[in-house]
């Protein structure tokens, strides 16, 4: 495999690795053509990032960096906390609103709280969102359309990118797979982290809502610094260092109750 650069070197070893398991610096080389030294240095770094754990003679998955899940499997996946988090953030919105609800199960369920807002446009592109919308009379459901991944039943691609180029929306729902301190928000698919980084550029207001096993948890596309958001939505099993250093940064803080 050969004309790749060193960064798309990279994300193909962690993928690799996440599929694997475990890889060996020789069978890399030879797949991707380069030396063993530069296969050893492409593993320290990811290992410096905390994207694989390195290892005699090659290098291993991190158990610490979250596998991506089906919307399936992430639909039963702490939902009662997801329906929790949902309402609170649906709070956050009025009437008479345009926003951009980001694609998710966590967002689903934000979705399903804003049936009952009149006059309110949504921008998504979660087909599951839009789905969900659908029959709120006083709701207008726009789709960027694009491409649809089905793992996770959401747009994205060039159509998808042109289709927010021309509007501003007061606010933008953003679901996250990784929230940590010193990386920022990231997600597992690139695609979708370009998309959400436009979304956050047009957006006057960026709410983030992520249940707490989010924290410390890398993803490994970035979408952009914590020092962007404005509003957080999570439950109180937040570390208490994320409360202080968002505090810090002037982040607004909503924080549910969990139900034992």
């Amino acid at each position: 495999m050969t004309g790749l650069n060193t960064i798309e070197r990279q994300q193909q070893i962690v993928r690799l690795t996440q599929e694997q398991g475990k890889v060996s610096v020789k069978a890399l080389s030879e797949r991707f053509e380069v030396s063993e030294v530069t296969i050893r240095n492409d593993l320290s770094v990811l290992d410096r990032k905390k994207l694989l754990v390195r290892s005699r003679g090659g290098a291993m998955v991190n158990s610490q960096l979250s596998r991506e899940l089906s919307l399936k499997e992430k639909s039963h996946h702490r939902q009662a906390l997801k329906q929790q988090l949902g309402k609170e953030a649906a709070l956050l919105v009025g009437d008479n609103e345009q926003i951009l609800l980001d694609s998710g199960t966590t967002t689903q369920e934000v979705a399903a709280n804003l049936v009952e807002r009149k006059n309110l446009v949504v921008m998504t592109n979660g087909l599951n969102i839009a789905l969900e919308l659908a029959q709120a009379d006083e709701v207008q459901v726009m789709l960027t359309g694009g491409v649809l991944r089905k793992k996770s039943m959401s747009f994205y691609g060039h159509l998808a990118e042109k289709s927010l180029q021309d509007f501003h929306f007061n606010k933008l729902i953003l679901g996250v797979d990784g929230f940590d301190l010193k990386t920022g928000l990231a997600t597992h698919f690139e695609k979708e982290a370009v998309l959400n980084r436009i979304m956050c550029e047009i957006a006057s207001e960026i709410i983030v809502v992520t249940d707490s096993s989010k924290f410390n948890a890398r993803a490994f596309h970035r979408i952009c610094p914590i020092q962007r958001i404005h509003t957080l939505v999570t439950d109180d099993g937040i570390p208490d260092e994320y409360v202080q250093a968002l505090e810090r940064q002037g982040v607004r803080l909503h924080l549910v109750k969990q139900n034992k």
